[in-house]
């Protein structure tokens, strides 16, 4: 019998498997602990019951992750981290002022197709199972010694490509037995696949969307962003409109600056009048540069002129502070470089 990963199930799951097993629901409460103290094995458990163990060790494994590269800038730290089958993703561990926020992973690679995105070079692989999301912050709290508060699904994948799992992700560390990060900090961004959007709104949970717009004309949306063929921006501003009418939570858009692409002041206003009136607020990133694409960061004197128009018509702004090119910064580049030594 293959074995399965415990980190898979959230704590109602393993309610009913430790149910099916003949023992009191309660016993999965204790396993679910023990499993996000991260022991090792079963045997660890020391307040179940013997043979409870023993069945529990035929049937699943504890799986445990390890960072095979770490890279280092600043108030970031950037991790290569292993999976079973010899495949490995990236994770990001950002400081602030306010504690430690993980940038994970959702999929092996990415099928979107975004021009300026790394992780879609090498193509799509699978999709992370939900044990794998979470291992990505237990590995990066084993190794650094931190505790992590807050969770941004920005790293490689589209994660609403893997609602299922990424849902299942969130309610296991949303879990107070468990890692215990409240909703509101965990962050779901997407590129804007809009049934997903739709979905999500009605979940009932208080999570913080982020939707990766980067143009705010179809045309050039189109150019860098293939799912916008499928999902063109009026149907993504419709279910924006349904998300935050369902959730009465705020939106941000994601904009990557590209240096003469979208970074005037006549795409800023073209911006403002598509987003303005909604609960939102707009994150602009100078995008990261990546050897194979022309694209460049927008100059620093650009992006102020961009964020000054935004906010004259009434828009909230921010912009990302830069990891620069020190750390492989955009999603995909340092598992791909680590690929290509490979070969």
């Amino acid at each position: 019998m293959n074995k399965e990963d415990i980190k898979d199930y959230t704590i109602e799951e393993l309610r009913g498997i430790v149910v099916e097993l003949g023992e009191p629901g309660y016993r999965a409460d204790q396993v679910f602990e023990w499993i996000y103290k991260d022991v090792n094995d079963f045997d660890d458990m020391t307040n179940l019951p013997r043979s409870l163990r023993g069945r529990l060790s035929d049937r699943y494994f504890i799986f445990k992750s390890n960072v095979m590269k770490e890279e280092n800038y600043k108030d970031a730290c950037k991790f290569l981290v292993s999976l079973e089958d010899s495949n490995s993703i990236e994770t990001v561990l950002l400081s602030y002022k306010y504690g430690y926020t993980l940038c994970a992973s959702s999929q092996v690679g990415c099928k979107m197709g975004c021009s300026f995105c790394a992780s879609t070079i090498n193509g799509f692989v699978r999709n992370l199972k939900p044990g794998e999301m979470v291992e990505q912050i237990m590995a990066v709290q084993r190794l650094k010694g931190v505790r992590i508060s807050r969770v941004v699904l920005m790293g490689s994948g589209e994660p609403l490509d893997n609602y299922d799992n990424v849902l299942r992700f969130v309610r296991i560390i949303n879990e107070k037995k468990g890692l215990n990060i409240g909703a509101r900090h965990i962050t779901i961004s997407t590129c804007g696949i809009v049934p997903g959007i739709y979905k999500l709104a009605d979940e009932g949970l208080q999570l913080t969307l982020a939707v990766s717009l980067h143009a705010a004309s179809d045309e050039k949306r189109m150019s860098i962003m293939p799912i916008n063929r499928a999902y063109p921006i009026k149907d993504i501003i419709a279910s924006i409109k349904y998300y935050i009418e369902h959730t009465n939570k705020r939106v941000t858009f994601e904009y990557s600056m590209i240096r003469d692409f979208n970074d005037k002041e006549e795409d800023a206003e073209t911006l403002a009048l598509l987003i303005r009136g909604l609960l939102c607020h707009v994150n602009l990133i100078p995008v990261n540069r990546i050897e194979e694409t022309e694209f460049l960061p927008s100059t620093t004197e650009r992006v102020k002129r961009f964020k000054e128009k935004l906010e004259k018509f009434g828009i909230n702004v921010t912009v990302r502070r830069s990891l620069g090119g020190k750390i492989n910064a955009a999603c995909g580049q340092l598992r791909r470089s680590y690929l290509e030594k490979r070969e």
